[in-house]
């Protein structure tokens, strides 16, 4: 098994009286994008905060590429890219000069025009900051996280605000520099993009962590049946057991035409149930298999949105 880049036992954090991050445990491999998500207040900013050596900690052992962020900062802040939620640069700075003002701060740098050519912006390369869009002003940020080649690149938040499309574009960048075999964090508010983006996802509530896993492996530990939905043209006769159907669970609609069931093994559910439906003589109009989503998992585990 690969070695972690990020090694995280016993994470404390206190300010005064109040314990911020309450003993957290994880690793980090390379070619991996970890995802810490929570409610707001839930840790994630100074477990983040702390590993960029931004934040001195209060207990625990931690290592980012072999080095500990508070005795070895500056040479852990020489080898990793930081991609935050928002980057204001002076409005008459031309990207371009963004580019070489933070290459000045490293002493491993990459061509800044060939930079700016994978995050297709190289034709404003002399435009100035204040004339960029807001997708554009964002990979100008992803960009200045890559100026030094970094093994380990934290994403805070890198989609908030920006329309759909600009989001996928993030998305695939995001993509692309977990092929490059670089480790990832990324924090997010949107449930859909730590599902698409994530190979695995820590879930931290109230300076803890509550799951730990691929989304998948939490969906289903926390959620563990999948809801299949049909509509009839007519109303059903009496219904079996949920066991006639390997489910766990039947819910008939008020009308009689609907019916939901819930089965750890949707898969034969729903075979044996449309079979069940077509014997009855029964025309079936709609039907719909619904697995449980991270977001359903994450309300079950914290009782919060993620936005709380």
């Amino acid at each position: 098994m690969a070695t972690p880049v990020i090694s995280v036992k016993g994470l404390e954090k206190s300010y005064g009286t109040f314990q911020a991050v309450r003993g957290i445990d994880f690793e980090v491999y390379p070619g991996e994008v970890f995802g810490l998500l929570g409610p707001n207040g839930a840790g994630k900013t100074s477990t983040v905060e702390i590993l960029e050596g931004l934040r001195p900690r209060s207990a625990g052992d931690v290592t980012v590429l072999g080095l500990d962020p508070a005795a070895d900062t500056d040479s852990l802040k020489d080898r990793i890219g930081v991609c935050l939620q928002q980057t204001n640069l002076p409005d008459k700075m031309m990207v371009i000069e963004a580019l070489e003002l933070f290459a000045s701060f490293y002493t491993k740098t990459t061509d800044p025009l060939a930079i700016l050519k994978r995050l297709q912006l190289e034709d404003k390369a002399k435009s100035f900051y204040s004339t960029l869009s807001g997708g554009q002003k964002q990979r100008l940020a992803i960009a200045l996280a890559l100026v030094n080649d970094p093994s380990v690149i934290f994403f805070d938040e890198p989609t908030t605000g920006l329309d759909p499309q600009v989001r996928l574009e993030i998305h695939a960048l995001i993509q692309q520099l977990r092929g490059d075999q670089r480790a990832i964090i990324l924090t997010t508010h949107y449930i859909e993009e730590a599902e698409r983006l994530c190979d695995r996802v820590a879930i931290v509530d109230e300076g803890r962590i509550v799951a730990h896993g691929t989304p998948r492996e939490i969906q289903a530990r926390t959620l563990g049946l999948s809801k299949i939905e049909v509509v009839t043209a007519e109303p059903l006769p009496t219904l079996p057991e949920a066991a006639a159907f390997s489910a766990e669970k039947l819910v008939a609609g008020a009308d009689g035409k609907s019916l939901t069931v819930l089965a750890s093994r949707p898969a034969p559910a729903l075979v044996e149930l449309v079979k069940w439906i077509d014997i009855q003589g029964v025309e079936l109009v709609d039907v719909q298999l619904k697995r449980p989503t991270l977001e359903d998992a994450f309300i079950e585990l914290t009782g919060k949105s993620l936005r709380d």
